[in-house]
């Protein structure tokens, strides 16, 4: 070997040991980082607080049902920061917490739906029943409004514009976007009001819809000025004329007594440290959410004792494992995933009960019944209780009806009972771009699902075939049983149709209101858990540390990253339409769905 390649092959072990060098030091500053971080953010699980501390809760965007409360996970991997369930708690920690003299409510923006609303206002009002909250409002629509009148009192800022100009319900439709592409839905829905594929096949509102959406409108509109009429001691008629008369400028609200005043905030932590009495020099202490989290409700008395599961399905229902809102997408509900869970509290001696908290639209329909197979499996052994979020629709319904006890929100949109399917048919589009494509089959229906035709009469026949024997063999008997009820009266509220919660419970749909909380006590009830004891609720699937996220790959979740990365760069209203596709796309040919019709947003 000459002295040139011995120095060539010298060079390539030292340029090895140098990149592994760089690895190994790499992998060492990052994990440097992530300790640091960690002493930052846990260097005691008990923050000192003095006495009348006042709580900040802060409300600013999405706020899914559930986050597991890892900074590193919401810091690192997109992962939501706030969640129904973490406000609640924080509000029911700070009741029992003597330290605690008072909550001021920082209502920025609120991007959940109704029901959440409802949940948050009861969970106000519960606290309310022992010390005093204060809304400040930066949010200026219905429903920060709607969540401020819980509240002792509402402050503005002097500037601000409120705008309780009624509610609004849109929906998008592709049809005429489609046409221009050439490409239509071959589609077969059962149930009048069963019309999801109508974003895609129709240029407006059909009869079913118009009438499901002025229904639904209806009855939120009238809980939204019954709410306003009794918190801010006005007549509902009052509510209704200032409601036609909005947007009001912040002094005329205060005028109106829709508001208690104008402030800024520093005009507004004096007011609250008038009430509990501080001394005019003294400073006012805060506490924010995210620092009082840090106060674990077991060092308050709370969350011990027996063992209640609770188990979170949020989002569209599917197969394989779910998505939990990291990686910046949104959740995903993966029927592998929730069905082990399910196993897993039923195998557990220690869980006497099991909370399932819903808010899905529903899915496919294998996925799920491979979920209601795991309840019914576990209902045998204890008793399962169902806790209805913003929507618990079509395959979320079906899901719910296994359950001992139903429970939603008013403002809940549930039902749904029915099923569709569809293939999309692009010859247009094909020939909008010179495609030409030949089929070569064996066997009548090996074709069933080319793209380039619609269904022959003879495949139609079959296709409808199988959605009906599912939702009049299946669907309707076991909604019927779950409920109780003749599988004829079942049919007469279903046909895909969406009941509020409140027209839920008007049909037997639901069994009572409440959130999360009651449900909860509703499952102790029925495990023989004595009322005077505390239980401890255990959450399940078991939440991904930021560590395991780092460590598993989960090719779910990239996709959905980058999906969620391109529909950021549409329309609020645009993406709201097109935030199923990547669900869609996973779809097998042929599948039927369970899902909610239209997305129903009520602003």
């Amino acid at each position: 070997m000459s002295i040139k390649q011995r120095m060539v092959g010298s060079m390539k072990r030292i340029g090895k040991k140098v990149l592994i060098a760089l690895g190994v030091v790499n992998a060492l500053i990052f994990l440097l980082i992530v300790a640091i971080v960690w002493f930052v953010n846990y260097r005691t699980n008990n923050p000192y607080l003095s006495h009348n501390t006042v709580l900040v809760v802060s409300l600013d965007g999405p706020l899914p049902d559930y986050a597991f409360p890892d900074s590193l996970s919401s810091r690192f991997m997109g992962a939501p920061t706030q969640s129904l369930t973490g406000i609640t708690e924080q509000l029911r920690k700070a009741k029992k917490d003597e330290r605690i003299g008072a909550v001021l409510v920082d209502i920025r923006s609120f991007g959940a739906g109704w029901a959440k609303a409802d949940e948050l206002r009861d969970a106000i009002a519960d606290f309310r029943s022992k010390k005093p909250i204060y809304a400040y409002l930066e949010g200026n629509t219905n429903k920060e409004y709607y969540i401020a009148t819980a509240c002792q009192r509402i402050y503005i800022p002097p500037v601000n514009d409120l705008y309780i100009n009624g509610l609004d319900a849109q929906t998008l439709f592709l049809r005429g976007t489609l046409d221009k592409f050439g490409v239509f839905l071959d589609n077969y829905q059962i149930g009048r009001y069963k019309n999801a594929p109508e974003q895609y096949t129709r240029k407006s509102m059909s009869e079913g819809q118009r009438e499901v959406t002025n229904s639904l409108l209806d009855n939120q509109f009238e809980r939204y000025v019954s709410a306003i009429a009794e918190k801010r001691k006005l007549s509902e008629e009052q509510v209704r004329t200032l409601i036609d008369r909005a947007p009001f400028a912040a002094a005329e609200a205060v005028k109106e007594g829709l508001v208690t005043g104008t402030a800024y905030r520093e005009e507004v932590e004096n007011i609250i440290k008038k009430v509990l009495g501080y001394r005019d020099d003294q400073k006012l202490e805060l506490i924010s959410d995210t620092e009082y989290r840090r106060i674990t409700p077991e060092s308050l008395g709370l969350n011990h004792g027996e063992h209640v599961a609770v188990i979170y399905i949020s989002g569209a229902l599917g197969s394989g494992r779910s998505v939990d809102g990291s990686f910046f997408a949104d959740p995903a509900a993966g029927a592998d995933t929730i069905a082990n869970a399910i196993k897993e509290a039923r195998d557990d001696d220690t869980i006497k009960a099991i909370v399932l908290r819903i808010d899905s639209p529903g899915g496919t329909t294998n996925a799920s019944d491979i979920i209601w197979g795991a309840l019914e499996s576990a209902k045998k052994k204890k008793p399962i209780v169902v806790s209805m979020s913003d929507s618990a629709a079509s395959g979320g319904y079906y899901i719910a009806a296994s359950a001992n006890r139903i429970l939603a929100q008013p403002s809940t949109h549930t039902g749904s009972i029915g099923v569709y399917s569809s293939k999309p048919v692009v010859k247009g589009l094909y020939e909008m771009v010179g495609i030409t494509s030949e089929h070569i089959s064996r066997g009548k229906n090996a074709a069933f699902f080319r793209d380039d035709q619609p269904f022959t009469p003879s495949e139609r026949k079959l296709f409808e075939s199988r959605l009906q024997a599912f939702y009049y063999q299946e669907f309707l008997p076991r909604v019927a049983k779950g409920r109780n009820r003749d599988v004829k009266y079942i049919d007469s509220i279903a046909q895909g149709r969406v009941w509020s919660g409140a027209q839920a419970k008007e049909r037997g749909l639901v069994d009572e209101f409440g959130g999360l909380d009651r449900a909860v006590e509703v499952a102790k009830e029925l495990a023989n858990i004595p009322r005077d004891k505390e239980i401890q609720r255990i959450i399940l699937p078991t939440p991904r540390s930021f560590v395991q996220q780092l460590l598993t790959k989960d090719e779910k979740a990239e996709i959905a990253m980058q999906q969620q990365v391109i529909l950021s760069a549409v329309p609020e209203d645009v993406r709201r339409t097109l935030k199923y596709m990547p669900f869609f796309e996973r779809i097998k040919p042929g599948e039927m769905l369970a899902m909610t019709p239209f997305e129903v947003e009520i602003k």
